[in-house]
């Protein structure tokens, strides 16, 4: 009975066997892709391994390419805008010294290598510059020794001689120059260029020649005398301005460089026509012209005519334009700071030729009147100009029969 009992286990065992060596080919394929999985899942795991970091390799190698790239784009970008600003400069040095045709060779170089360095460039003249490197050098200064030019310009002045000179003759010439003549003459020709229009344009314009002629343009007295032909009396004291050229342009005032200019349009019915079929509508336009003068006296006009060909001819008041209005005005502030115009104007007395031809025969006489028109106007500014506009306040007239 034992030895029947170890017979079947012996079979059975034997079956296992058979059973195990059956399987085996595809246990032993599935354990292998699990060995694979478990040594790859442990490589990733492993510090500086993995196929992450296999894979950012090349990336950061691209990355680097494309960082160097861009580093030797910039410094050729910065070579080129270099040697485009030498070039530049070279073309100002030729051109000052009048060879125009080697400037126009140096520009074109420059412009072809970075097309917009004109203004890339901040250049001033240097002081004391001869050479080619020297003549010009690019805006470094502190802009707080510019921000005032009077005593900037005084301080140079004072450093050069022991004889004050405030211009130097650029070319030798046997003629006497304008610098060798006294102060006190040179300030003489400065209010002649003012004269008694309150010219400030052509002083402004005359302070642009040299340093000297700067400091002589900014001469108190020369505003002094402008703040009382504009203001009179009520001027006296500069407070709250600084000096008096702040007083004359700051203050509000009446402009005496131009012509203040008002257009007017409006639609107007016209006549049927004969047949009744339709009526005409005019649009009509014309203008107002207000010339102001600093001794007092404004001249109005109105005309359909065009600016371009009115505003030369009242440049002066002894214009013979006829229907042009004469008369004075003053200025006043208000309680408000409010500046207005008010003026009176009269039409242009004409003087009348006597006709002999009737000289013999009574005539019922014309009764004369004068015709005096006020106005009132606020002073304003519009846009980047001061003190440009003008608005209506009233308008009336009066009439005087003699």
């Amino acid at each position: 009975m034992a030895e029947a009992e170890e017979d079947c286990h012996s079979e059975a065992v034997r079956e296992g066997d058979d059973d195990d060596e059956n399987e085996s080919p595809a246990e032993t394929d599935l354990q292998a892709q699990l060995q694979r999985f478990r040594a790859q899942w442990m490589f990733e795991l492993a510090p500086g391994g993995g196929s992450g970091n296999l894979e950012s390799r090349p990336c950061r190698a691209a990355r680097g390419s494309l960082l160097r790239a861009a580093d030797t784009r910039g410094k050729q970008e910065l070579a080129k805008e270099e040697k485009a600003r030498e070039l530049f400069l070279k073309a100002v040095e030729e051109e000052q010294n009048g060879a125009l045709y080697e400037a126009i060779k140096f520009y074109r170089r420059a412009m072809q290598l970075v097309p917009d360095i004109e203004f890339k460039i901040t250049y001033t003249r240097s002081p004391d510059g001869d050479g080619v490197g020297n003549s010009y050098i690019e805006d470094t200064d502190d802009d707080s020794k510019m921000a005032d030019l009077l005593s900037y310009f005084q301080q140079q002045l004072t450093f050069q001689e022991s004889v004050l000179k405030l211009c130097q003759p650029e070319l030798e010439s046997s003629q006497t120059h304008i610098s060798a003549l006294p102060m006190e003459v040179l300030m003489y020709v400065f209010r002649w260029v003012v004269s008694s229009d309150l010219d400030l344009r052509s002083l402004e314009q005359l302070s642009q020649v040299c340093r000297g002629f700067y400091i002589c343009a900014r001469d108190p007295e020369i505003w002094r005398l402008a703040c009382l032909k504009v203001w009179g009396r009520s001027c006296i004291k500069l407070v709250p301005y600084t000096s008096w050229r702040e007083m004359f342009l700051e203050r509000p005032r009446v402009r005496f460089d131009g012509v203040y200019i008002s257009k007017t349009t409006y639609i107007r019915q016209g006549e049927q026509s004969l047949d009744g079929f339709y009526r005409a509508w005019h649009q009509v336009e014309y203008y107002r012209y207000v010339r102001f003068f600093p001794d007092g006296h404004v001249m109005m006009l109105t005309t359909p005519e065009e600016p371009q060909s009115i505003v030369p001819r009242l440049r002066t008041r002894n214009t013979r334009t006829d229907a042009i209005l004469l008369g004075h005005y003053r200025l006043s502030q208000d309680t408000d700071n409010q500046t207005k115009v008010f003026a009176v104007i009269t039409k242009k007395k004409e003087e009348k030729a006597l006709d002999h031809k009737y000289r013999y025969f009574r005539r019922a006489p014309v009764q004369e009147a004068d015709q005096n028109f006020h106005v009132g106007l606020q002073l304003c500014s519009s846009g980047h100009q001061s003190f440009n506009k003008l608005i209506w306040i009233h308008h009336s007239c009066h009439i005087t029969y003699k």
